[in-house]
């Protein structure tokens, strides 16, 4: 019997030496779609944390080391969802949010129509696959505030819907993450409001424009003259230009306050933030927007888009 120095006892031979681990794969592509990259990183968190070498993953989804190393660095063509399903399948990873997640990055990487719908029902996900019971009642408390704020900034319900849908499949798939935050409400704010600032048209400054919604408000729909309506529509599209100027939590208050009608108190749980603080941000914010034809706070549907 051979006995080593650090044998924890001398009567018991040494632990074998541990199992080598084989490199982790190389960082991302810089140049790859933002939605590309919500369901890669996912997925390379899991790879990482599964202890799996990039061998036995290429073992377990049958695909070649060179193809599998490209998926997973976003390198070359858009991965097909077979391949995609592989990993995601042999990485016990939610397949339902990761292929409505591949679905939208394909669109993102000007994929056509045909060339998705022929390769996304290579494999279909379980039909008993449901998200934690946690995130099924955020997403109900959250979905109507998200998609307001979406559609205040993206001025489509359908665009609106499509990106809070995104949120949500992230978040599904980070939920460990989410929960570990210290405040998961904040964690899927910054989530969202990244997402939907990606998705939003924007001015020469960078800021976003926001200046469509004033096409859309509640007082102008009701000014049946049109001389009216159109100076109604000049005055709010600088208030909603200073609104987009306000730095983002202020804006954040603002728009949800004002644009999309979420009552005062119900304004602090959408942004995960205490209520003091809220209450300081539109405080500040209404300052800062004096003069711009700001609604009452007793209306504040007036502008809601």
């Amino acid at each position: 019997m051979t006995l080593t120095p650090t044998s924890p006892n001398p009567e018991e031979p040494a632990p074998p030496p541990a199992k080598r681990r084989g490199r982790p794969p190389e960082s991302i592509e810089p140049e790859i779609g933002p939605t590309h990259r919500a369901w890669l990183e996912p997925v390379r968190t899991r790879l990482f944390a599964s202890g799996l070498t990039l061998d036995e993953l290429v073992c377990r989804s049958g695909y070649s080391k060179t193809r599998i190393s490209e998926l997973l660095r976003g390198k070359g063509y858009y991965p097909g969802w077979a391949i995609t399903y592989s990993v995601v399948r042999a990485l016990d990873i939610p397949v339902r949010p990761v292929r409505r997640l591949w679905t939208s990055a394909a669109h993102e990487a000007h994929k056509s129509p045909g060339w998705i719908e022929n390769r996304i029902d290579d494999a279909r996900p379980p039909d008993s696959e449901l998200p934690p019971v946690a995130h099924r009642g955020f997403t109900e408390a959250m979905l109507a505030p998200y998609t307001a704020y979406a559609h205040a900034f993206l001025q489509s319900e359908r665009r609106a819907r499509a990106t809070v849908g995104e949120v949500f499949d992230i978040l599904w798939l980070t939920w460990d993450q989410a929960i570990a935050a210290p405040d998961t409400r904040r964690h899927a704010w910054h989530l969202l409001r990244g997402r939907v600032l990606h998705r939003a048209h924007r001015r020469p400054d960078g800021r976003p424009d926001l200046r469509a919604a004033a096409f859309a408000t509640e007082a102008q729909a009701r000014i049946d003259d049109l001389g009216e309506r159109f100076a109604h529509i000049e005055r709010f599209s600088h208030f909603f230009d200073a609104v987009a100027a306000l730095p983002e939590d202020q804006r954040d208050v603002v728009v949800l306050r004002y644009l999309c009608g979420i009552h005062r108190d119900a304004v602090p749980g959408v942004l995960g933030l205490s209520p003091a603080i809220a209450h300081t941000l539109d405080h500040h914010a209404r300052w800062a927007l004096e003069g711009q034809g700001l609604p009452h706070p007793d209306d504040p549907g007036a502008t809601t888009p």
